[in-house]
C-alpha cells in the first residue's frame, strides 16, 4: 500500500487535516508567464464528498472492526479499477465497490447478511459534503466559474449524494469514467473536461483529493490543485500540482488569481 493511500484511509477512519497550502513557487516550479483565465474546474468526487462516513457506517455494521475493514475495502477499489483499467475489462465504480467489498469480507472471514450488505453499499450514496464546499461552490457561481464532476464515480453515485447534499443545480453533466470505460489516471478520463467544457486544457482547472489523481491530471497537462485534506504526501511520479492546498479556500485563491 502506497503511502498516499496511507494518508487517504487515515482520513477515513477520521484523522484531521492540519493546514497547509504549497504553491509551485515553493515547489520549485514556475507558473506559465502566458497562464490563461481558469473558466471551468474539474473536481474529482472526493473533494466534495467526505468518505469518512463509510469508515463510520463499517464500525456500525461491523464493530470492532470498522477500520480494518475499511482499509482493505477501500485499497481493492483502487486496485480493481485500475487492473481493470489496464487488462482493458471495465466494470463501472458501484460494480468495483461491490466486489471489493466482496473481497474484503471473504478475506477477513466475514459472513455478511443481505441487509449488512446493502447498509456498506449504500454509504455510498449518502456520503456528506466537507464543510467547507457550500461556501465554495456558491462563490465560484457569483464568479461565473463553470464546475462539473471528473470523477470515477458512477453518475448515479455522484446524483445520489448530492440530492443528499441538497447541492444539484451547481455542477454540469457529470464527466463520469463511464462515459469511456476507463479509469484515472487515463488521459482519454481527463480528456473529457477538455472536450465537455470546450475548453483548452489551461483554461480548466482539476482538483484531485488524492496526489496521484493530482499527478495524473499534471501528466494530462492541466492546471492542477490537491486538495490534501488528510496532509499527505506527493507521489514521487515526476509530477507535481500548482498548488496543495488544505481545503478549498487555496482552490478560490488559485482561480481568483487566473482571472
Amino acid at each position: 500500500m502506497d503511502v498516499n493511500r496511507r494518508q487517504f484511509l487515515n482520513v477515513a477512519a477520521g484523522t484531521t487535516a492540519a493546514a497547509v497550502v504549497v504553491s509551485a513557487e515553493m515547489m520549485g516550479q514556475q507558473p506559465s508567464a502566458d497562464s490563461r483565465r481558469i473558466r471551468a474546474i474539474a473536481f474529482d468526487g472526493f473533494v466534495i464528498f467526505d468518505p469518512r462516513f463509510v469508515a463510520k457506517r463499517v464500525e456500525e455494521v461491523i464493530p470492532g472492526k470498522g477500520m480494518a475493514f475499511t482499509n482493505l475495502w477501500r485499497t481493492r477499489q483502487f486496485d480493481y479499477s485500475w487492473l481493470r483499467t489496464a487488462g482493458q475489462q471495465y466494470e463501472d465504480f458501484w460494480r468495483v465497490t461491490e466486489s471489493a467489498l466482496n473481497y474484503a469480507a471473504l478475506s477477513m472471514k466475514l459472513s455478511l447478511s443481505p441487509g449488512q450488505r446493502e447498509r456498506l453499499m449504500s454509504a455510498y450514496l449518502q456520503l456528506p459534503v466537507w464543510p467547507d464546499v457550500p461556501e465554495a461552490l456558491a462563490e465560484l457561481r457569483r464568479r461565473g466559474t463553470r464546475v462539473a464532476f471528473l470523477s470515477n464515480l458512477t453518475a448515479a453515485m455522484l446524483d445520489a449524494c448530492l440530492t443528499a447534499a441538497k447541492l444539484n443545480g451547481y455542477f454540469e453533466p457529470h464527466l463520469t469514467t463511464d462515459r469511456v470505460r476507463v479509469y484515472k489516471p487515463s488521459p482519454r478520463s481527463y480528456q473529457m473536461g477538455v472536450d465537455a467544457f470546450d475548453l483548452k486544457r489551461d483554461e480548466i482547472a482539476f482538483v484531485a483529493s488524492a496526489a496521484w489523481d493530482a499527478a495524473g491530471a499534471k501528466w494530462f497537462g492541466y492546471p492542477t490543485v490537491w486538495v490534501n485534506r488528510p496532509n499527505g504526501v506527493m507521489e514521487e511520479l515526476g509530477a507535481r500540482p500548482d498548488l496543495i492546498t488544505a481545503d478549498l479556500s487555496g482552490l478560490l485563491d488559485f482561480v481568483a488569481r487566473r482571472r
